[in-house]
Parts: structure tokens; sequence; C-alpha cells
């Protein structure tokens, strides 16, 4: 049974930080791409960042550039996302979702590219 599982959300001020934590199992998820996404109120979901299961390449949205921070530990089957100076514009409900394939191209944020997802965990950026 696949299962894609997120964590590590939560209320946090503008210029923390939060890591977040997608679990996966039911599937091989060294050969899956992974990408993070979000769906701030009132806005449609959009892509933050990719890791590639190849060469662990990665890419980011320019919004988060230089604050957020993704990687991977193929032992745990987990993916992170590591948010530094968080921002209110950084409030979303925040997804994990996994891609077969390789490498992340420009196209990563193309939700259909994407075979499983999770439910997603809620980060409120405010003071």
């Amino acid at each position: 049974q696949v299962q894609v599982v997120e964590s590590g959300g939560g209320l946090v001020q503008p210029g923390g930080s939060l890591r977040l934590a997608c679990e996966a199992s039911g599937f091989n998820f060294d050969a899956y791409n992974i990408g993070w996404f979000r769906r701030a109120p009132g806005k449609q979901r959009e892509g933050v960042s990719c890791i590639s299961s190849s060469d662990r390449s990665t890419r980011y949205a320019a919004s988060v550039k230089g604050r957020f921070t993704i990687s991977r530990d193929n032992a745990k089957k987990t993916a992170y996302l590591e948010m530094d100076n968080l921002k209110p514009e950084d409030t979303a409900v925040y997804y994990c979702a996994a891609d077969r394939a390789f490498y992340c191209s420009e196209s990563y944020d193309y939700e259909e590219h994407y075979d499983y997802w999770g439910l997603g965990t809620r980060v409120n950026v405010s003071s």
C-alpha cells in the first residue's frame, strides 16, 4: 500500500524556521523524484522544489530560492524541506509528491507528472 505522509508543519513567527518531512512507503522511493508543492489560502497549488532520484540535483521556485533547502534520505525513505527566514506569504498547506523520473526538469511543477501525493501539512507564518 502506497503512503506519502507529510509532517512538521505548524505556527511560526516571521523570520523563523521549520523543517518539513515526507515519509514514503509502498513504492521504490530511490527511483522517484520528490517534489514539494503548496497551496496558499485562495490560491492554486504551486510547485516549491524538487530533488531528483538520480543525482539529488534540485530545483526551487524563485520565491523560495535561498531560503528553502530540499534534501532526501533514501535509507529512511524520507525527504525534507528546510524552510528558513519564513515570511507570511509562505503560509500554505505543503504537499509532498513522488514522480517516477531521473531528473527534475524545468516542468517539475507540473502536477500531472507526479504519481503519489500526501495529504499535506499546514504552515502558518504569523506574528
